[in-house]
């Protein structure tokens, strides 16, 4: 009997909704565990001595504030091992968090962010990890950025506390671990994992697996991969983070699963978006089984997207292997177009990462394997930045003061320019040239609610409309001004106050940086903007 009451079980992971009210009202096998980071009796995790971490120890309950340490601090190169366990059982649930990578008094440097920390999981004493993704974007926080995430499987309460429900059943043992790829520690380190203790476990119990991959940029002329593995089972879910490195919108490309080694997808989307089930588009959402965590901002050079699947009540169910694919197509500006055009149809050249979340009996024969830290971290698409907090001096300013001010979002300090009115204010920052190429001017700035309208003129000529600072909330944002192939000199960006919101309280303004930014090498082989002028007319492919 035993046999198949476990099997149902495991089957939860299918079911949601009214079946798991239905099936707290059937009986229960196995056990209840938890391996947590509560303080256990001998040990000291702060203060002078040696200190002496024993898993099995009682948790510690006197009452004494040290008894209250329930986290631990780990340095940068090490891995910290958060469950390790004889089987059979099955986890079902785990929480985790950690201090955020922004400086604050339990952290003066800062601390490791989560795309820093690799997330390992081993079944059954299998050298080879199961699970192997990056902690943020196993849980669909992907770029080193804090979202929130409301979800049916996994769920990020306020962006700070991680929390997945997926089913992971192992037979013989199983191994958690977090390494800590990062130059910073990771601080203040909280878990609980919940599992449940089994006398057996069926032998075509199927195994959770999790594998990050990533193509910075990805390959032309083949669609990016997702999964590839032989065997019996069903994919669940989808991350998907993208760095757009060319104007306008990436997500035209399909998705083309293949299924059961087949030649030709027998699984054919209809676009990115309609993949993760938005349709016209991506925007920031939330919901039990798709959405997007972060969205920045749409169409520009270096927008950033992350979105999630899970194929919950829908999975992708397969006998003898899977893969799971996705074209790389979308518009695309006519400089970047062989045929000097704007279409929907291009490849693109943009950055992908993903992790692909499946069940399978047996071994997967996925060879990806996540790089270190490093690696993960998105390559620069700067060609010069110029920051402003070094032109602080009265000669690049009007009437007010200026202060260089840190916040949260940037990783250095920001102009802050406190302007009393639009008379006389603006700013100026002055920078050289060395190439001639295509780049993207663009300013890094902060809104907020006292902050002005500024006009941006580049060597006297206006480039656009005046940019508004203002904002109901504090929040940085690229403001992205001119695509052009400026001639080696020296060149001035000024920004010139011409009022404020109806909605704002000053005339203030933030700037962290003045960037040029990289276009991509096709723009150089077709060269079709080489010769304007951009003096005559500014442009900016959208």
């Amino acid at each position: 009997m035993l046999p198949c009451l476990v099997t149902l079980w495991l089957s939860v992971p299918l079911r949601v909704g009214a079946g798991d009210l239905e099936r707290l009202a059937q009986p229960q096998e196995g056990r209840s565990m938890r391996a947590t980071s509560t303080m256990r009796v001998g040990e000291n995790r702060r203060g002078e001595g040696e200190r002496k971490y024993d898993p099995k120890a009682e948790p510690r309950g006197d009452l004494n504030e040290a008894s209250n340490y329930d986290n631990f601090r780990v340095p940068p190169g090490t891995t910290h091992v958060l469950l390790d366990e004889k089987g059979p059982g099955a986890i079902t649930h785990i929480w985790i968090t950690f201090l955020g990578p922004e400086r604050q008094n339990w952290a003066k440097e800062g601390s490791a962010n989560h795309q820093e920390m690799l997330l390992r999981m081993y079944w059954d004493d299998n050298p080879r990890p199961a699970v192997e993704a990056p902690v943020g974007d196993f849980f669909a926080n992907c770029f080193g950025r804090r979202s929130e995430v409301i979800s049916v499987p996994v769920i990020v309460e306020d962006a700070d506390s991680y929390n997945c429900f997926w089913r992971m059943p192992f037979r013989k043992s199983a191994r958690i671990e977090i390494v800590n790829q990062s130059e910073k520690q990771i601080n203040l380190l909280y878990y609980n994992i919940d599992w449940i203790k089994l006398d057996e476990l069926p032998e075509d119990t199927p195994y959770f697996y999790a594998q990050y991959r990533q193509e910075y940029p990805v390959t032309p002329g083949q669609d990016y991969v997702v999964l590839e593995t032989e065997g019996k089972g069903h994919y669940v879910g989808t991350v998907l983070a993208v760095r757009t490195r060319s104007p306008a919108w990436f997500g035209e490309g399909d998705e083309k699963i293949y299924i059961n080694g087949e030649a030709k997808p027998s699984i054919w989307g209809t676009g990115t978006e309609d993949y993760f089930l938005s349709a016209w588009g991506l925007k920031t959402t939330s919901t039990p089984y798709f959405g997007v965590p972060y969205f920045d901002q749409w169409g520009i050079v270096g927008g950033h997207t992350s979105a999630y699947r899970w194929h919950v009540q829908d999975p992708l169910v397969f006998d003898k292997g899977i893969k799971v694919t996705f074209e790389h197509f979308g518009w695309i500006s006519p400089d970047e177009n062989p045929q000097n055009k704007s279409t929907s149809w291009n490849e693109r050249q943009d950055d992908y990462s993903s992790v692909a979340f499946w069940y399978q009996t047996g071994p997967s024969t996925f060879a990806a394997r996540a790089p270190d830290a490093k690696a993960r971290k998105l390559p620069s698409l700067e060609r010069l930045t110029v920051y402003a907090r070094d032109f602080a001096d009265d000669k690049h300013h009007g009437a007010g003061t200026v202060v260089r001010q840190q916040l949260d979002f940037y990783d250095d300090q920001q102009l802050f320019y406190r302007a009393p009115s639009a008379d006389n204010a603006w700013l100026e920052f002055i920078f050289d040239v060395q190439k001639k190429e295509p780049l993207r001017l663009l300013i890094n700035a902060t809104q907020a609610n006292d902050y002005g309208k500024y006009q941006v003129t580049l060597n006297g000529v206006k480039l656009g409309k005046p940019l508004d600072f203002y904002s109901d909330k504090l929040t940085d944002h690229e403001f992205h001004l001119l695509d052009f192939w400026p001639e080696p000199g020296s060149y001035t960006l000024r920004l010139e106050c011409v009022g404020k919101n109806k909605m704002s309280d000053g005339y203030y303004c933030g700037i962290e940086s003045v960037r040029l930014r990289e276009r991509r090498p096709r723009v150089t082989e077709y060269g079709f903007d080489k010769d304007k002028d951009w003096k005559e007319k500014p442009m900016l492919y959208r």
